[in-house]
């Protein structure tokens, strides 16, 4: 926004955002160190709210290059099911290029969607930024099936043996 407020249309707000980073680069800040929050309005009190930061979050990837913010849960305000709208709106937001968002982890439904955004826009196109490997102690037999089918050998079993020292304090 600027002197006459926030516009809803999202023309004005990109006029705004290119008029920020022209200064920053007066001052020597690249493009890709800005980071913009196209604002986010109530789709339960604007329509349109989530077609026009879609628009505006690929204006401002494509042809500011910069980087983009905002607080994720203002676009469920007041509605029901608000994590899983949230959430849904943060994967199209992603996949739009928006780059960072001020939004809760605690909530699973929207924790999922940006998961499943990150696989889906190959920002984790091997599913791995999400995963761990967990063995369970009681089942395991080592039989080291693991480690020869990791295409990378990064598992590996081996042979330890293990002494016990005793110091004398």
């Amino acid at each position: 926004n600027d002197d006459t407020g926030i516009s809803e249309d999202p023309n004005v707000r990109f006029a705004v955002a290119k008029k920020i980073v022209e200064r920053a680069a007066d001052h020597g800040i690249p493009a890709s160190d800005v980071v913009v929050d196209p604002l986010v309005m109530p789709i339960g009190a604007m329509g349109t709210a989530g077609q026009q930061v879609f628009t505006l979050v690929r204006r401002l990837r494509e042809e500011l290059k910069v980087n983009t913010t905002c607080g994720a849960s203002n676009v469920s305000f007041g509605l029901p099911n608000r994590h899983a709208v949230t959430g849904t709106f943060l994967a199209m937001a992603i996949s739009h290029g928006m780059t960072s968002a001020i939004m809760s982890p605690l909530h699973p439904e929207v924790k999922t969607a940006i998961q499943a955004a990150d696989v889906l826009t190959g920002a984790d196109a091997d599913c791995a930024a999400n995963s761990a490997i967990l063995k369970d102690e009681d089942r395991c037999i080592r039989c080291a099936l693991c480690a020869m089918r990791c295409p990378t050998d990064a598992i590996v079993m081996e042979r330890v043996q293990f002494t016990t020292t005793w110091r004398a304090s």
